[in-house]
C-alpha cells in the first residue's frame, strides 16, 4: 500500500516534480491559441478565444505572466495572492494590447483566455499542498490511488444548464453552446476565479487540460489514459492523441504532474527526464 502521509518537514522546495505535458493544433483548427507551461513549481494551461489574431495572444499573455512567476518566485504561504496578482497583471496586458492593436478585419483587437493553474504552497502548518486555480471551462483533475475526480466546475453556460438539472452531462457534450464561458481572463467582467486547496496526499497526479480534450473525452475515458501511462509524458501525449483520434476539432492540450514519493516512480529517471524536456521542448514551453 502506498503510503500517503505528509513527511515531517517537507516543504514546497523540497518536493519533487516529474511532468509531461503536450499540446496540438488538431485536424480543423489552422492556428493552435492554446498556450501552457511547466516550470515547476507553476503548471498552467491557457485556451485562447477571439480567433485566430486574438486567441492564441491572449494565451500567451497570461503564459507569460506565470513564467514570470515561476522565475522570480513567490511565499508559497501567500499562494493564492501571487496568483490574483499575476492574473491581473494579464488583465491589464490584454487591455493595453487592445487599445494599441487592430484585428484582422480592422476593428479594435479583441482576445481572452481560460485559465488553469496549479501551484506548490504552504497555506498552513499541513506541509506543502497544490493550490489549484480555474477562471473560464478548462478544467483540472487529481488522480489518485487509480481514480479520476474532477476538481474544477466550467464556467459556461452548458454548465449552468447541467447545474440546475435542465440538461445531462451526455447532452452537454454536444449542446450548441457548449463554448460559452461565463468568466475568462480579458472580458469586461472583474475577474472571479475559483480556488482549490488539496493536500498532495489526496493528489498523486494532477490534469490540467483545455477543453478541446474534454468536449472529446469522458472522464472514464481519460481516467483510463492517467491508469494506463506511469510516465506522465507518455500520459499527456496520450490524452492529447485520443483527443484527435476522437475528432480533433479544437486545439487540444495537457499537461500532466506527478508528486514523486506519492506516485509509482519505477518508470522514472528524474534527471534523464529535465534533460530531455528540455531538449524536446525548451526552457518555456
Amino acid at each position: 500500500m502506498t503510503d500517503t502521509s505528509e513527511p515531517r518537514g517537507r516543504r514546497v522546495d523540497q518536493v519533487e516534480l516529474h511532468y509531461g505535458v503536450a499540446t496540438d493544433v488538431g485536424l480543423v483548427r489552422e492556428v493552435n491559441e492554446d498556450s501552457l507551461l511547466a516550470d515547476p513549481p507553476v503548471f498552467v494551461v491557457a485556451d485562447g478565444m477571439g480567433g485566430h489574431d486574438g486567441g492564441d495572444i491572449a494565451s500567451r499573455i497570461v503564459v507569460e505572466e506565470f513564467a514570470r512567476l515561476a522565475e522570480i518566485g513567490y511565499d508559497p504561504r501567500r499562494g493564492s495572492d501571487a496568483v490574483m496578482a499575476t492574473l491581473r497583471a494579464g488583465q491589464r496586458r490584454l487591455s493595453e494590447y487592445g487599445a494599441t492593436h487592430r484585428g484582422s478585419d480592422g476593428g479594435r483587437w479583441h482576445g481572452g483566455t481560460t485559465t488553469v493553474v496549479a501551484i506548490l504552497v504552504e497555506e498552513d502548518d499541513g506541509g506543502p499542498q497544490w493550490l489549484l486555480v480555474n477562471l473560464g471551462d478548462s478544467r483540472i483533475y487529481r488522480f489518485n490511488r487509480g481514480e479520476l475526480y474532477r476538481v474544477s466546475t466550467d464556467h459556461s453556460v452548458v454548465q449552468e444548464l447541467v447545474d440546475s438539472g435542465r440538461i445531462s452531462e451526455e447532452q452537454a457534450m454536444v449542446h450548441p453552446e457548449r463554448h460559452i464561458v461565463t468568466r475568462a481572463l480579458g472580458g469586461p467582467d472583474p475577474l472571479d476565479p475559483d480556488f482549490f486547496v488539496v493536500p498532495l496526499a489526496h493528489a498523486e497526479r494532477v490534469l490540467l487540460c483545455s477543453d478541446g480534450v474534454t468536449d472529446l473525452l469522458r472522464d472514464a475515458e481519460i481516467a483510463e489514459v492517467l491508469r494506463g501511462n506511469a510516465d506522465p509524458r507518455d500520459a499527456a501525449e496520450r490524452v492529447v492523441a485520443c483527443a484527435l483520434a476522437a475528432g480533433g476539432v479544437d486545439n487540444a492540450t495537457a499537461v500532466v504532474v506527478d508528486v514523486m514519493g506519492l506516485a509509482d516512480d519505477r518508470t522514472h529517471d528524474s534527471r534523464r527526464q529535465r534533460e530531455s524536456l528540455h531538449e524536446k521542448l525548451g526552457a518555456l514551453p
